[in-house]
């Protein structure tokens, strides 16, 4: 399956899940205890890529995904940033959406530690265009070949030209 918004686009593996959102100000957020609205910042695209059924309520970085994922499970994402964050020290420029290694997955990588989960995340400017690719396994056990699986799904994402 491909999705594709934002000038992103992306190639699912059969039994995954994704899709390519963007936050507008002052959109409805929500949590496990109902939906408000907030003055939220207008974000850049958000691609979530999982290989267990996505909720509909998910933060940026996979708050609410995180929640349900288990063993096997592998969240990726793809947050993009401001233009001021293009070519930085921090976000250097790459041909192509960096490859993550099994050793790179840490509890101390993760936006919100989860008991046994291990996140590793990469920041980069591709094709004028800054992002962090973030991602999570649902059990650290399994980082090896998760590890495999999310270079497999990074590598057919195409960041179009600004």
């Amino acid at each position: 399956m491909k999705i594709e918004a934002h000038g992103i686009r992306a190639e699912l593996p059969s039994g995954w899940e994704g899709r390519i959102t963007r936050r507008r100000a002052g959109a409805a957020t929500g949590n496990r205890r109902g939906t408000t609205t907030m003055a939220v910042e207008d974000t850049g695209p958000v691609l979530h890529m999982a290989n267990f059924a996505l909720p509909e309520d998910r933060g940026d970085f996979g708050s609410g995904a995180v929640d349900v994922m288990g063993s096997g499970h592998l969240l990726v994402v793809v947050v993009e940033y401001g233009t001021d964050s293009v070519g930085t020290a921090l976000f250097p420029e790459v041909p192509q959406v960096p490859r993550l290694t099994a050793r790179m997955f840490s509890s101390q990588a993760l936006q919100r530690i989860q008991r046994g989960q291990a996140g590793a995340q990469r920041f980069f400017t591709l094709n004028g265009r800054a992002f962090c690719l973030y991602s999570v396994v649902g059990d650290q056990r399994d980082a090896t070949p998760l590890a495999r699986s999310v270079n497999d799904v990074t590598a057919q994402i195409q960041v179009a030209t600004r």
